[in-house]
């Protein structure tokens, strides 16, 4: 039986392409931008700035991935519990996205107590420099280490997505269930 699950395919699809995007072009945009900000005191702060506006798109983002998910793994439980492979990816891509949704909760956190800091001397949005406070240097560590952290777990995400895709051509179908009824009868 072959149903269509366009919204919630939408869902997951532009929820993680925005979640991917938006994680990648702060590291890459937003965070190595700050390094032309004049006022070394202004740096983190913009950079600070910037990630709080994207917040409420990031946090849309990921809840309609997460929406879009659940609607897919209802609409398809069945292959999940029956077709070879379909499990597997699942779980991974599970246990991936907790670890993204960390990752991004993590940074959002270190990014309000960098925010808090005030004007404080760095190099950039995630890069201390000699005369940063200590405890801000260490937050910026821990930022510059994370802002790579999302769009790897993302971008994981991303290809899980599209073998799961793949997974769903009546080819792979029927080889996958029989596989799995072979394991199980012992054949």
């Amino acid at each position: 039986m072959n149903q269509e699950h366009t919204l919630v395919r939408t869902l997951h699809d532009v929820g993680a392409a925005v979640w991917l995007g938006g994680s990648l072009m702060g590291a890459v945009g937003l965070n190595g931008a700050s390094k032309d900000v004049t006022d070394p005191d202004d740096r983190t702060r913009t950079a600070a700035r910037g990630w709080a506006r994207w917040a409420p798109v990031s946090a849309a983002a990921i809840g309609a991935h997460l929406l879009g998910g659940l609607g897919l793994l209802i609409a398809n439980r069945g292959r999940v519990l029956s077709q070879s492979g379909v499990t597997a990816n699942t779980v991974v891509k599970t246990a991936l996205t907790l670890a993204a949704i960390g990752t991004t909760a993590y940074s959002g956190v270190l990014g309000v107590r960098l925010a808090r800091a005030g004007k404080v001397p760095a190099e950039g949005g995630t890069v201390p420099s000699d005369a940063t406070p200590h405890d801000v240097a260490v937050t910026l560590q821990q930022l510059r280490a994370l802002q790579w952290a999302t769009p790897a777990l993302t971008t994981a995400i991303v290809a899980l997505g599209a073998q799961q895709g793949e997974q769903q051509r009546p080819s792979r179908m029927l080889a996958g269930i029989g596989a799995k009824l072979a394991r199980a009868t012992g054949r």
